[in-house]
């Protein structure tokens, strides 16, 4: 009978244990999980060298006979970015554009010309919006500002309209749709392919046309459809930080207006615009 009592017991003593052990696991209150850090947002950018045999800007020819070499450098940071910008012609001569020899340059190399680009992106899925100001500090021509909108949507072709709108010294608009696409050809080489369209609308006294019964930039101020642009290059890694680009641009104009001269005179007062082969290459260091 003691036998049964104790051995009653015991059964009981174990459940008991058993069952304390089992509700003691329930309760546990779950091991809270360390919050995740948030990517940590730093400064990007990159550093390139560019060589041409030709600098066009808009269809303009801006050196002739010689080479160009132009340094950049970006940094970023929360959608706010900076360029610098700048070209050196290697021995300048005139062209229907741009007067060295107006300075006393002809000939001679020349550090030409200085940009700063200050501009901020948003991005609202598949489209980018960029707005920003444009200083354009060039020894060939009188200093000028820019402000400009543009807008990226994220397809195959990524089409970019640009509005460019001079605030200064020569007033007048600038549209310009682009697309642009990237193949890849082998292993992180890609073939990159671009095409542009510049359409132009002058404002100020500046644009007006040249006049043969005048003699003079007496006429209608000059717009209509501008300078046009495809290109072909390549983008090969060499380090995940160095990339070699080499490229071609064939630039055209677009209309009559864009190309015309009145004898030796160019139409528009900026010059007019001819069939321009670019080539060169950029290396480029990003971080």
């Amino acid at each position: 009978m003691n036998f049964v009592k104790i051995l009653m017991c015991a059964v009981f003593l174990l459940c008991s244990i058993a069952t304390t052990g089992l509700f003691a696991e329930e309760a546990k209150p779950p091991e809270a999980k360390a919050p995740e850090k948030a990517p940590e947002e730093k400064v990007t950018g990159s550093v390139t060298l560019g060589v041409f045999n030709k600098y066009v800007f808009r269809g303009y020819e801006l050196s002739r006979g010689s080479f160009v070499v132009q340094p950049a450098i970006t940094a970023s940071y929360k959608g706010f970015s900076a360029t610098y910008w700048g070209n050196v012609d290697s021995n300048a001569h005139d062209t229907q554009s741009y007067f060295p020899s107006a300075f006393d340059k002809d000939g001679m190399k020349w550090f030409n010309e200085t940009d700063l680009t200050l501009s901020y992106t948003r991005a609202f899925d598949k489209l980018s919006l960029t707005g920003g100001y444009i200083y354009y500090n060039t020894k060939y021509t009188n200093e000028t500002e820019e402000l400009f909108i543009s807008a990226t949507y994220d397809i195959l072709t990524k089409p970019t309209l640009a509005i460019n709108q001079d605030i200064t010294e020569y007033t007048g608009t600038y549209i310009n749709l682009s697309f642009s696409h990237s193949i890849p050809v082998y292993k992180d080489v890609t073939l990159d392919l671009g095409a542009s369209a510049g359409y132009f609308i002058g404002q100020n006294r500046y644009w007006k046309t040249y006049e043969e019964s005048t003699g003079g930039y007496t006429g209608s101020k000059y717009k209509g459809f501008h300078d046009g642009m495809v290109k072909a290059g390549f983008t090969i890694p060499i380090t995940k930080a160095i990339s070699f680009q080499p490229v071609a641009q064939y630039w055209f104009p677009l209309s009559s207006d864009a190309k015309k001269k009145i004898g030796a005179v160019s139409y528009n007062p900026n010059g007019y615009l001819g069939t321009v082969f670019v080539g060169g290459a950029n290396f480029v260091f990003s971080f």
